[in-house]
C-alpha cells in the first residue's frame, strides 16, 4: 500500500497549558538507514510530554518537535541497513518525540515486538515507563532480590510499573500515594506497604521497617533530605524528576556516614546505543514476564489524537492511576 504524502499529528503552537496543542497537517517523516517507519495506532502520554509543552523540556538535538516519547503501531516501511524488522510487524517503540502523529520514524534497535497477550493500546504504555525504570531501578541502583524498594508516586505509570516489576523480581516494595483508593491499587500490584502521604510520615513508616535500600524519585524539592532519611546504610536513591523542584537543603554527613549514592537520569537525552541496550536487556528479562500475564500496564483512560488536550488535563489533574493513552489510527 502506498504511503500518504502527509499525515495528522499535534503540535505544540506556543508553549502553556493543555489548549496550545493542536492537530495539524505535517509532511511525512523519512527513515534513515537504520530506521523504521511506524503507522502509529497508539501513543502514550506522560509527564515530559506535559513539560515540553509548556516550555521546559526541549527535544534533543535532531528529534521531532512534536510531543510523544512512545507509541505502539505497524512497521510501513524499513532501513536498507535493518535486518531484524519486516513491514507489517507490529511493535512498540521508545521514541525521542514524535508519537503524537500517524506516523514516526524511530532507530530500529529502539523498538520490541509487542508482548504476546497483549494489545496495540496497552503495548503503547510500556516503552516510556519500563525503559525509565528498569534503566534506574535495576541497571543505575541495582535494586537485588530481597532488598526493599520505596516508590513515591505509586499509582503513577512509573509508579505502577516499578511497583509489579521490583515485586516480579522479588523486592519487598513501599510505596507512596494521596488517597486510600490509590494506595489500595498499590498494594494489589504488589506493594507490601502502601503510605498514604496526606496521612503518614514515609519517613517513619521505612525507618521502623529498618530503611529503604532503594528509593525511586520524581517530586524532589523537601522529599530529597526526607529520602535520605529514609534510607538505610548503603542505600541508592535514584531521582528522575523534580515535581516539586530540583533544589533542596541536604546534609551531607548523612551520606558520608552511612555510604548512601546520591544518582538519577533522565531518559530522552541518553545516546541510542545506551536505550538500544536498555531496550535488549528489557527483552531478554522482563518481555517474556509480560508475555507470561506475570506483570502489565495499568490503564487509566485513553482519548482521540483530536483531544490531546483533555489528556493532559487529565494527566496534570493527577486523578489518573496508570497509564493515558491517545488513539491515534485503527
Amino acid at each position: 500500500m502506498p504511503l500518504p504524502d502527509a499525515m495528522r499529528a499535534v503540535e505544540i503552537s506556543q508553549p502553556g497549558g493543555p489548549e496550545v496543542l493542536r492537530t495539524v497537517t505535517r509532511p511525512m517523516p523519512e527513515p534513515g538507514p537504520s530506521d523504521i517507519l511506524i503507522r502509529v495506532s497508539w501513543a502514550g502520554v506522560n509527564r515530559p510530554d506535559a513539560l515540553q509543552r509548556a516550555g521546559a523540556y526541549a527535544p534533543p538535538p535532531g528529534a521531532s518537535d512534536l510531543p510523544g516519547l512512545e507509541a505502539a503501531g505497524t512497521v510501513v516501511a524499513v532501513g536498507a541497513e535493518v535486518t531484524r524488522w519486516q513491514v507489517g510487524d507490529h511493535v512498540c517503540a521508545l521514541l525521542p518525540g514524535g508519537g503524537y502523529a500517524e506516523f514516526v520514524a524511530i532507530p530500529a534497535d529502539h523498538a520490541l515486538p509487542v508482548p504476546a497477550g497483549l494489545t496495540l493500546d496497552q503495548a503503547a504504555c510500556l516503552p516510556e515507563t519500563f525503559f525509565t525504570v528498569w534503566s534506574n531501578v535495576f541497571m543505575r541502583a541495582g535494586l537485588r532480590a530481597g532488598e526493599t524498594l520505596l516508590v513515591h508516586g505509586g499509582s503513577s505509570g512509573i509508579g505502577t510499573t516499578a511497583i509489579q516489576l521490583a515485586t516480579a523480581f522479588g523486592a519487598r516494595v513501599f510505596t507512596t500515594a494521596g488517597t486510600p483508593e490509590k494506595c489500595r491499587i498499590c498494594e494489589r500490584l504488589g506493594a507490601e506497604r502502601a503510605i498514604n502521604y496526606r496521612e503518614e510520615d514515609f519517613v517513619e513508616v521505612l525507618k521502623a521497617d529498618g530503611g529503604a535500600h532503594v528509593i525511586l524519585d520524581m517530586v524532589g524539592g523537601s522529599y530529597i533530605p526526607r529520602n535520605i532519611r529514609a534510607l538505610r546504610t548503603e542505600g541508592r536513591l535514584v531521582q528522575i524528576a523534580f515535581l516539586e523542584g530540583p533544589k533542596a537543603e541536604l546534609n551531607f554527613a548523612q551520606v558520608m556516614k552511612r555510604r548512601l549514592t546520591i544518582t538519577g537520569s533522565t531518559l530522552r537525552p541518553q545516546s541510542d546505543a545506551a536505550k538500544a541496550e536498555i531496550a535488549r536487556q528489557l527483552e531478554e528479562k522482563v518481555w517474556p514476564l509480560l508475555g507470561s500475564g506475570d506483570l502489565g500496564p495499568v490503564m487509566d483512560s485513553e482519548f482521540a489524537l483530536d483531544d490531546a488536550a483533555d489528556a493532559h488535563a487529565r494527566m496534570e489533574s493527577s486523578a489518573h492511576i496508570g497509564k493515558i493513552v491517545l488513539k491515534v489510527a485503527g
